[in-house]
């Protein structure tokens, strides 16, 4: 299999004086192939399976669920809105979207860390929250999470 970003050179640090004030950037010659719709990088220290492996795990739909969540619970803690109702108004949301969503700031912690890292079992996704009510209790979580196959 041929690598889908290649070096073409070593990284370059170019300096630049602009009225007394020193800039500099960095400048890393590449050759980024897409394959399968995703654009990967070769680090120049060869570090690419690492990376490109857990950048392909994050699930996109799922960290912007929960990114909005934490936001909309945020929004209710503070007193700026009264309650889900009122936060779908705002954004032009159905109700019910409103509170599914917000059902995902009740999930464990390590859960949580596990989905930003990109290291959830595959078959957990935004649907499967939609589908499948989740316990509130965080063991009963860890529970159901540990059934998934990773």
């Amino acid at each position: 299999m041929r690598p889908k970003v290649q070096a073409v050179g070593g990284p370059v640090v170019r300096e630049h004086r602009d009225a007394g004030q020193v800039k500099l950037s960095t400048f890393i010659p590449l050759k980024i192939r897409k394959r399968g719709g995703r654009k990967v990088v070769l680090r120049p220290d060869g570090q690419v399976e690492a990376a490109a492996k857990v950048a392909t795990q994050i699930d996109q739909p799922l960290l912007v669920a929960l990114t909005r969540a934490f936001y909309w619970q945020r929004l209710l803690d503070d007193g700026v809105v009264g309650s889900g109702s009122e936060i779908a108004q705002r954004e032009g949301l159905h109700h019910s979207t409103v509170n599914e969503l917000l059902r995902l700031t009740l999930l464990e912690p390590a859960i949580i860390q596990a989905v930003l890292a990109g290291r959830q079992p595959r078959c957990m996704s935004l649907l499967w929250f939609q589908r499948n009510p989740l316990p509130t209790d965080w063991v009963a979580q860890r529970a159901v999470v540990s059934g998934f196959d990773v």
